[in-house]
């Protein structure tokens, strides 16, 4: 059992699903569509390739008079884009391109490596052998075939929808998720801190993990701890999908967050999970927005940042409410018994396995950029031992 007050990792992104639902469907021309998420069925217009086109530069004729010594009278030629009109007959042949529509009356194309050529005239070197040498009309796809959502477009996809002859592509719009960091200890990158204040930092690490994850992101100006700080900054997420915060959603004198967004009438889902970094983590939903509220610490902002907010995102792209997937690699150290919150440690995977850092303190941003993988100990974990199988998520 978690300790008391603090709900289960599982549970808050269980809850967290709850406040999100997919975005509209937007149609965005081809060459925008890449890393955006298909959402409705796409159906190619065409086949592809359109025509019985050869795959090697060589000669088209009839294959069963293709035997080695056999002469043949070049009637033309047959090109990418500039294909040959007429039609093959006995003894006779035409010298064709990779790609170039094949004639009529042929069905085997002969390599240009077999082949003698003298003036109008070739005689084969070879016989023809199995292969034809021709890609048949619809090899790759035919007219009707579709491509599916949800899938997140990638290069190959946008190359598929090209030549299925589609120009514009529905999608899923970018959901709009607007950033606030809390805290009078904190000036934007650029400024001069005073000699208490600190760089905010977590606000843009969150923007570039979001925005790769295919959201519109907005950086609001940092809110300070005062109520009508706090309530300027939430009238300036309006028109957003998802209001974060960072910081001030401990029980601390100067943490007025959860009072705020009470006062502005949020329905609180939770406050508090039982993982570690990340413990003081808020959601619920403000008007029409969900509202998360992350603990102030950078390492523990982006740890959340990768097991709540990208699985959101997801479910808002249509791509459906699941945590990210975890994979397995064997410890290459051994580690101590766990306490009662799931433990996301910060760790590097290489050939030898698995290896947690020493220090995982959640100030210590150095520690995250070396890493490339989240080590996930269960709550009460026991030791283990070089060797074992643990879960971890990627970085």
């Amino acid at each position: 059992m978690p300790p008391s007050g603090l709900i289960p990792v599982a549970e808050a992104l269980d809850n967290l699903f709850a406040l999100v639902d997919p975005v509209d469907v937007e149609w965005v021309p081809l060459d925008k569509a890449a890393g955006r998420v298909l959402a409705e069925p796409v159906v190619a217009r065409r086949d592809q390739p359109p025509f019985p086109a050869s795959s090697m530069d060589g000669y088209a004729l009839k294959g069963v008079e293709a035997m080695r010594d056999a002469q043949f009278r070049v009637i033309g030629e047959s090109a990418a884009g500039q294909r040959f009109d007429g039609r093959v007959g006995a003894g006779q042949c035409v010298r064709i391109f990779t790609g170039a529509p094949v004639p009529e009356g042929a069905d085997h194309v002969m390599i240009q490596e077999d082949v003698h050529r003298d003036g109008a005239l070739i005689s084969l070197l070879e016989d023809a052998g199995d292969k034809s040498n021709i890609r048949p009309a619809g090899t790759d796809f035919r007219a009707g075939t579709t491509i599916d959502p949800p899938r997140r477009l990638g290069p190959s996809d946008v190359a598929l929808l090209a030549a299925m002859n589609i120009a514009e592509v529905p999608v899923r719009r970018k959901p709009r998720i607007a950033l606030m960091s809390t805290g009078d200890e904190l000036v934007m990158p650029g400024d001069t801190p005073g000699p208490d204040q600190i760089i905010v930092s977590n606000t843009f690490g969150l923007k570039a993990m979001l925005e790769a994850a295919g959201a519109s992101v907005r950086v609001l100006p940092i809110a300070r701890d005062t109520k009508a700080s706090l309530i300027t900054a939430f009238s300036l997420a309006e028109g957003a999908d998802m209001v974060v915060t960072i910081g001030g959603a401990s029980v601390g004198d100067h943490d007025l967050v959860a009072g705020v967004t009470a006062d502005l009438g949020m329905d609180r889902s939770f406050y508090k999970v039982a993982m570690r970094p990340g413990k003081p983590l808020m959601g619920g939903r403000i008007g029409s927005a969900a509202m998360v509220g992350l603990p102030g610490n950078p390492v523990s902002a982006l740890v959340c940042g990768e097991v709540f907010l990208r699985p959101m995102l997801n479910k808002m792209l249509g791509l459906g409410a699941v945590p990210t997937p975890r994979r397995e690699a064997v410890l290459s150290q051994s580690l101590e018994p766990n306490g009662p919150r799931e433990h996301y440690m910060r760790a590097v995977v290489g050939p030898d396995g698995i290896h947690a850092f020493d220090r995982q303190d959640s100030s210590l941003l150095t520690v995250l950029t070396i890493a490339n993988a989240l080590l996930i100990r269960p709550p009460h974990d026991p030791a283990r031992e070089i060797g074992d199988t643990v879960p971890y998520l990627p970085l």
